[in-house]
């Protein structure tokens, strides 16, 4: 059993697809971020860095006590290794090398530049900063031409496989209009893009909290708590 402490976001739904994918049996516990529970104490047991989501395996490869994993790319790779999917092995190092170069290309470069266009083409508030649109834009850009020219070259990512590259990714692209993109302009990443769409394991995992999403409408509570100066005051 796989517990989630999860919402509704590109992140979130990382770690739900790769859960879906592999038919392992899981329960949700849904981190409202919107209203805080990300800084709770007792989900700052399992994410100590107060981002969602994190998971408890209760089931662990060794039979041993229960294991908290968070940041996504760890769950995935965890995920991945113990049920030896989705993930080559050290055996197949070149494979796994690919496969892992996308993930973390996805963690330091489109997941952060993606989010932070989002945020200051959308989630100002009315505040403008012209700056910070252009320079995330004009990068988020830039990195769905790096994904088209790959796409152009291997049917995945991580080379022939599908794999947790293309899941770590695949949330992220879905909302491109809100980053400034119309993937048509990158047919390589809209022929991934679609092709995974149509998987199973994709559209249940889409499922995760889909009551929840809610409006795509920020208000002013909700970017105090993702934005203003409480989450500072932990330290």
């Amino acid at each position: 059993m796989i517990t989630q402490y999860t919402w509704p976001t590109p992140n979130g739904h990382k770690v739900s697809i790769l859960i879906s994918e592999l038919g392992l049996e899981t329960e949700i516990v849904a981190i409202d971020i919107n209203s805080g529970a990300q800084f709770a104490p007792e989900f700052l047991k399992i994410s100590p860095n107060n981002r969602i989501p994190a998971i408890v395996d209760r089931n662990p490869f060794d039979g041993g006590e229960a294991i908290p994993v968070f940041e996504t790319g760890a769950i995935l790779m965890y995920l991945a290794e113990k049920e030896g999917r989705f993930l080559p092995g050290t055996e197949d190092f070149r494979a796994r090398k690919l496969v892992l170069e996308w993930l973390m290309w996805q963690k330091g470069g489109l997941g952060p530049m993606a989010g932070q266009a989002h945020h200051f083409r959308q989630s100002m508030g009315g505040v403008d900063v012209p700056y910070g649109v252009e320079r995330y834009s004009k990068e988020v850009r830039r990195l769905y031409g790096v994904m088209n020219e790959r796409l152009g070259e291997t049917e995945w990512l991580g080379g022939d496989d599908y794999s947790i590259a293309d899941m770590a990714c695949w949330p992220w692209v879905r909302p491109s209009r809100r980053q400034g993109i119309d993937k048509a302009e990158f047919p390589n990443v809209k022929r991934w893009f679609d092709t995974m769409s149509k998987r199973k394991g994709v559209q249940k995992g889409m499922e995760l909290l889909a009551d929840r999403r809610g409006s795509k409408e920020m208000t002013d509570k909700s970017r105090a708590v993702l934005f203003g100066k409480g989450q500072f005051e932990r330290y």
